[in-house]
């Protein structure tokens, strides 16, 4: 049986001599495992379409269970990208973030538009990376289940709270109590873009603006918040500690 699907490379194994397999986040099945054979090959078709982080559309050959790659056609390959080593490494980063949180025969569209998007304000939009960075966090722990609660202080309503829970997600004034999970200082600015990031449409999560030390700000905020909850989730993830070594 053959069937198509369109996908983003998170991650590439080498297999056997010539072959790779490839974990692709694709639109209409979540995270699917593939056999891209020969694809080591210097005369190999399929190279470009089946690198790490290309966005391709995928010809599948399913036989017994196993999934192999017939053909491949590269819908955008992000080479700026692939030209600067810090982009690189934190458009890795979203790719481990998404197998993380992704879920196998779980079609996840939100995910890997969220994907998409922030490779694109990475490369061709040429976005701030805290920024990118921040906007990609809080929208995955959101699409892992982790919405946090902005509308005011958790304890008494204030809606000009100073402080936010990484536990619990909420917000929180520093007059009411020390609280139960782990508090961090917020910003006015950072908790107005807190909210925007978390509740604007899809299209529109890069069509705000906030100074540097705003974005260095939720850049911070928005890791810890992830950390904390997937950790909670799913235990440590030893991808992340391999990354700040």
């Amino acid at each position: 049986m053959y069937w198509k699907t369109e996908g983003v490379v998170l991650r590439e194994t080498d297999y056997k001599e010539h072959d790779r397999l490839l974990t692709v986040l694709t639109r209409d099945h979540g995270p699917v495992t593939m056999k891209a054979r020969g694809v080591r090959g210097r005369r190999s078709t399929l190279k470009a379409a089946c690198q790490l982080l290309a966005y391709s559309e995928f010809t599948v050959s399913e036989q017994r269970g196993y999934l192999t790659i017939t053909e491949a056609v590269t819908k955008e390959q992000f080479p700026a990208l692939r030209q600067d080593i810090e982009l690189l490494s934190l458009a890795s980063y979203f790719a481990q973030v998404s197998e993380t949180i992704a879920q196998e025969d779980c079609p996840n569209p939100e995910l890997l538009s969220l994907l998409l998007n922030c490779l694109y304000a990475l490369g061709p939009l040429h976005k701030p990376q805290p920024v990118v960075k921040a906007v990609f966090e809080l929208r995955a722990v959101c699409l892992a289940g982790y919405l946090p609660e902005l509308s005011g202080c958790f304890v008494c309503g204030n809606p000009m709270p100073d402080r936010f829970d990484l536990v619990h997600g909420v917000l929180q004034c520093s007059g009411c109590g020390p609280g139960q999970g782990t508090l961090v200082l917020l910003s006015a600015a950072a908790r107005t873009a807190l909210h925007y990031i978390t509740a604007c449409g899809p299209k529109q999560i890069f069509s705000f603006t906030v100074d540097d030390a705003t974005a260095e700000e939720l850049s911070q905020l928005s890791e810890a918040y992830l950390m904390t909850q997937l950790e909670r989730g799913f235990h440590t993830l030893d991808f992340y500690k391999s990354l700040k070594r």
